[in-house]
């Protein structure tokens, strides 16, 4: 896995010329038409197919690792809601899960999900409900420790009603940012998805208080019709703030 990001030809009628076109086949609706026909043509889909990630959303977080460089040498690494697998494949290469590179600290990958999620080299993965009452307790034994970076990908499923859609993702969001509150070791850093919207300017503010870099960012990879964006949130100080980590003013 080389990690790097998907070239093409992208020049005008070049790129047109070799767009794939799918045939309207007998029962297939035109909404899957047209989702193939958005894979065929996805660069992303295809390097990841190429390179061995299991999504293109591997990309999104090699992309952010890449512009804020917290996937280091030596990292603990939790991933939250990590099915089917690709930011913890990322991950491991990142963190040296499986010392590559002898000279560097061996980090450590730990993914969680509620689903069972097919093996990973280099990284533990263990099926479980972060909402769960002991789950930070578990999570920092299997690490031997706090973790460095709390990321998460993870979407809630969709009503198709945009608003409420928006207000479940958020309230993921902030689910996972307790959970982060809970584990993360000082200066940690924070990554998650999120929707473009507005009603989370709260959880904002309340990274803010709570890191000292919140950057809100839209990487190549995210593609340009969806609202999705993606919160990286650094230095963790919870514990420096009186009356514990992550308290609100």
């Amino acid at each position: 896995m080389t990690g790097k990001k998907p070239t093409g030809n992208t020049s005008g009628r070049g790129s047109r010329d070799l767009r794939v076109r799918v045939k309207t086949a007998k029962g297939r609706k035109l909404s899957s038409t047209l989702w193939l026909e958005r894979q065929l043509n996805d660069p992303y889909v295809q390097a990841a197919k190429r390179e061995g990630y299991r999504g293109r959303a591997a990309y999104k977080i090699l992309e952010l690792d890449d512009r804020y460089g917290f996937l280091k040498p030596g990292a603990r690494v939790v991933d939250l809601g990590c099915a089917p697998g690709g930011w913890c494949q990322v991950a491991v290469v990142r963190a040296n899960a499986l010392s590559q590179n002898p000279k560097k600290p061996q980090g450590r990958v730990l993914g969680v999900d509620l689903q069972e999620v097919e093996p990973i080299p280099g990284a533990e993965l263990h099926q479980l409900d972060f909402l769960a009452d002991d789950a930070d307790d578990r999570v920092k034994g299997w690490l031997g420790g706090r973790a460095d970076v709390v990321m998460s990908d993870m979407a809630a499923a969709a009503s198709g009603h945009k608003a409420t859609d928006h207000l479940r993702i958020i309230a993921l969001v902030e689910a996972a940012l307790a959970f982060a509150f809970d584990v993360l070791e000082d200066g940690g850093t924070f990554v998650a998805k999120v929707l473009a919207g507005g009603a989370e300017n709260e959880m904002q503010a309340t990274l803010k208080r709570n890191f000292t870099k919140v950057a809100n960012v839209k990487p190549p990879a995210s593609r340009a019709d969806s609202s999705e964006k993606f919160v990286v949130a650094q230095g963790y100080r919870g514990r420096e703030i009186e009356g514990g980590a992550g308290r609100e003013d």
